[in-house]
């Protein structure tokens, strides 16, 4: 269901037949489930995961497809970076060295002129003390807070250094996890963040 709503957005409501990049930032159904859709409605340039192999059906299907495209997923290195027009991507964590899945999420940097994103995926408080510890630059404009706003994520550390003027959490209403966690909430607001979230 989630490839066929994106494949419809994609094709019908965008009219989008190539996409320069797809980042699937760790194995989870909640996180790739509609990539096949995608990879389905338009030419891909590359494909980023933390890993090449993974034992589920979505990821086979996300591995088929992009064969299909006659490429191979790409395991980036800490440090490698791409251009979108004028915004330059960069990757600061390639997921490696973690047992848990969610810290093996890609976290990727968009720098756009004087405006700044911070993409986490589900990246929880091992991963962002790595960040922290390679000394990486996380200062951003706008966080996508890190596993739907869990108090998995987002440390008061890792808070303090990307110190966002805007957040994002993405989840969906009702969800029986009760993302976002209200220890979340309340550090962003404490740090006078303004907040925006897919369930509102």
């Amino acid at each position: 269901s989630a490839s066929q709503f994106v494949y419809a957005y994609l094709t019908k409501t965008l009219g989008i037949e190539h996409l320069d990049a797809i980042i699937a930032t760790h194995p989870h159904e909640d996180h790739i489930g509609g990539l096949p859709g995608a990879l389905n409605a338009c030419t891909v340039g590359a494909v980023y995961s933390p890993v090449t192999q993974w034992d589920t059906k979505v990821f086979s299907s996300l591995v088929k497809y992009t064969e299909r495209q006659g490429i191979s997923l790409t395991v980036p290195s800490i440090g490698d970076s791409f251009y979108l027009g004028s915004a330059q991507v960069t990757f600061l964590s390639d997921g490696q060295g973690f047992t848990d899945t969610n810290d093996m999420s890609l976290v990727v940097r968009v720098d756009c002129g004087s405006t700044s994103f911070l993409f986490t995926g589900d990246a929880e408080w091992n991963s962002e003390h790595a960040l922290l510890a390679n000394g990486q630059r996380l200062q951003a404009t706008v966080l996508k807070v890190g596993h739907h706003g869990s108090h998995t994520s987002t440390s008061d550390a890792f808070l303090d250094a990307v110190s966002p003027t805007y957040a994002v959490i993405s989840c969906e209403t009702g969800n029986s996890y009760g993302h976002p966690h209200a220890e979340t909430l309340n550090k962003l607001r404490a740090a006078g963040v303004q907040l925006f979230r897919t369930d509102d």
